[in-house]
């Protein structure tokens, strides 16, 4: 059942004063993390979250994410009560009917662009023809269709190979396709270590990095919801004022050399936890592309749905 706007806060208050019977019931809560949101590794391997919630006896469980996908997934499931997406992801999630609601900011990355190896490919229009690994549901995947979309290239006119980002990564060194919607950290490890080519980039349409709740669990939880937003913004700031230890977390989450995870950390952009309307233009400008693409039903109210998506009460208190 969906809440309307009024109902949904009006729930929140009522919750919110019956906080501390709640925190008493709630036993556990189950966070992803993922290489492409890094101040998800700070706040696991420092156990911040285990520790601000042990006086209540509330277990931490993380779970990894390997895509918006995956974690979109898990959020539907109620595997997970917090997952990390790209934004324009989130949006789809939602218009697909998956109850959940955006609730911060963890990074503002260009994350993905259009990579190849070789000669073959040099421009958007060149893909016509041609074969690109691509995973369903994520930023890469609505990157690459806002891409032909504004060079004139039909998707139908262009073979899509649906895989997971490293396999897709693997299929482009292979040369099994031509081209590869990419995902840092392994964008970045084709291009440093096996001579790929980002030969489309465009920051702006990279949708931000959101942190994702459950819609239920928000409702029930929202001081929960405060605390988990209050560990990230520290996550957020040590990671502004360490940067080598984002560097050193992400090596050993993703295995891969620091030289790698460097170049992704300069295409991050950690400043702000706060999500707001400046994230939810970007969310619908995505989201009306992708209505043009006919990705999206002429039928959806883009703008509509992601102010359900959205929900910037939870930092609203923080300085963006």
């Amino acid at each position: 059942m969906k809440l309307s706007r009024r109902g949904f806060l009006a729930t929140a208050a009522s919750v919110a004063l019956a906080r501390p019977a709640l925190a008493q019931k709630l036993s556990l809560i189950t966070l992803d993390w993922a290489t492409y949101n890094p101040l998800s590794l700070i706040i696991r391997d420092n156990k911040w979250l285990e520790e601000d919630f042990a006086k209540e006896s509330v277990a931490i469980r993380w779970v990894q994410s390997a895509g918006s996908n995956k974690a979109l997934e898990f959020l539907n499931a109620s595997s997970i009560d917090f997952g990390s997406t790209a934004g324009a992801a989130a949006l789809l999630g939602r218009i697909g009917g998956n109850p959940i609601r955006s609730v911060a900011v963890y990074s503002r990355p260009e994350w993905t662009a259009l990579v190849t190896k070789g000669d073959k490919v040099k421009t958007v229009a060149d893909l016509k023809g041609k074969s690109v690994a691509v995973t369903r549901g994520t930023d890469p995947h609505i990157f690459l269709i806002r891409a032909l979309l504004d060079h004139g290239v039909a998707a139908s006119d262009v073979k899509f190979v649906l895989l997971q980002h490293a396999d897709g990564k693997t299929a482009l060194v292979r040369g099994d396709v031509d081209a590869w919607a990419g995902l840092d950290p392994i964008m970045a490890q084709a291009e440093v270590e096996d001579g790929a080519r980002l030969f489309y980039r465009k920051p702006e349409n990279n949708t931000w990095g959101i942190l994702n709740a459950r819609e239920d669990f928000a409702a029930k939880n929202p001081e929960i919801v405060k605390r988990v937003i209050a560990v990230y913004e520290k996550a957020r700031k040590h990671a502004l004022a360490n940067p080598k230890l984002v560097v050193e977390a992400l090596v050993k989450a993703a295995r891969l050399p620091d030289t790698v995870i460097a170049k992704q950390i300069e295409r991050t952009d950690f400043g702000t936890s706060v999500i707001g309307p400046v994230q939810a233009e970007a969310i619908e400008q995505a989201g009306l592309a992708l209505q043009k693409a006919e990705v999206i039903k002429g039928d959806v109210n883009v703008k509509a749905t992601v102010a359900a998506l959205i929900d910037a009460s939870f930092t609203s208190g923080l300085k963006s």
